[in-house]
């Protein structure tokens, strides 16, 4: 396994294995890999092929974090991505310094990529320019290291439908593929954020998963309800637990991501809660 830090070795090394016939696939990453993280590597193997190369980035990108947010305290373990990665087969590392993406300096950049109809609501809405920073990393990336195929996870469902609208509306030479949610054995979404969380706030996290499965049910039973009702009910059983306080709790349409005012199976939900001062994110097709 290669590991690079600077983008024009990246370049280089994409472009060569490009020109010999092997398709690239990319799975972004901020690091602290856990075993979601390898299953996107994995499933970019298998879409790549035999010929293909997979590159892993690991970059905690600052733009896409707002004031006051985790962006220096966000866990990193250098060496143990550096083995998992080698481990799973990973042909390039991309591991690229704050200098070498913002060579300006974060405040000194001033270009970005913006996406302005998906990433309205939900992120969105409680961090303005967290998707600005999003897409503005992921088309560098994408620049980068020239990938046929992106593998991004479904638990962050928004960032992967404002980063297919991305590629759709600048004609990025990109295939997008999701993979799906991996969950602890109790049903919280694994996240590198988990390991914020004390014994007693990780008992309560779970709490994220409930309510999508008590939605589920819900709607299922009735076959249609008020959004504003089940919104009403699913924070009230959120809150019951002394460290847990909604930050939203959204009902849309999974294509348009359009907000529902009724709700009916079919629909997708997606939840944001704060368990002590982690933030946690989970969503599920109800």
């Amino acid at each position: 396994m290669k590991v690079i830090r600077s983008i024009a070795a990246m370049q280089r090394l994409s472009a060569t294995w490009r020109r010999g016939g092997a398709p690239v696939g990319l799975v972004p990453t901020m690091g602290c890999l856990h075993d979601g993280h390898l299953a996107l590597i994995h499933r970019a193997r298998r879409e790549v092929g035999s010929r293909g190369r997979v590159v892993v980035s690991l970059y905690v990108n600052p733009t896409q974090f707002g004031p006051g947010e985790d962006y220096g305290r966000y866990p990193r373990a250098w060496a143990r991505d550096r083995r998992l990665c080698q481990e799973a087969g990973v042909d390039a590392l991309f591991a690229p310094t704050d200098r070498e993406m913002y060579p300006a300096g974060r405040d000194g950049f001033s270009t970005y990529v913006v996406e302005e109809a998906l990433g309205r609501g939900m992120e969105g809405q409680s961090r303005p320019t967290h998707f600005r920073g999003v897409t503005t990393v992921v088309a560098k990336l994408f620049h980068i290291t020239a990938p046929a195929v992106a593998v991004f996870g479904a638990k962050d469902y928004q960032q992967a439908a404002v980063v297919r609208r991305m590629i759709r509306d600048l004609n990025l030479p990109v295939r997008l593929v999701v993979g799906a949610t991996l969950r602890e054995p109790d049903g919280l979404a694994m996240s590198s954020r988990n390991g914020y969380l004390t014994p007693g706030q990780r008992r309560q996290a779970v709490a994220l998963w409930n309510a999508i499965r008590t939605a589920r049910r819900e709607v299922r039973a009735r076959g249609e309800m008020s959004s504003a009702t089940l919104r009403r009910r699913l924070k009230l059983r959120i809150e019951a637990h002394p460290d847990a306080r909604v930050d939203y709790i959204a009902f849309f349409q999974p294509r348009t991501l359009e907000t529902l005012r009724r709700v009916r199976p079919g629909a997708h939900m997606a939840l944001a809660v704060f368990v002590g001062s982690t933030r946690l994110i989970d969503n599920g097709r109800l």
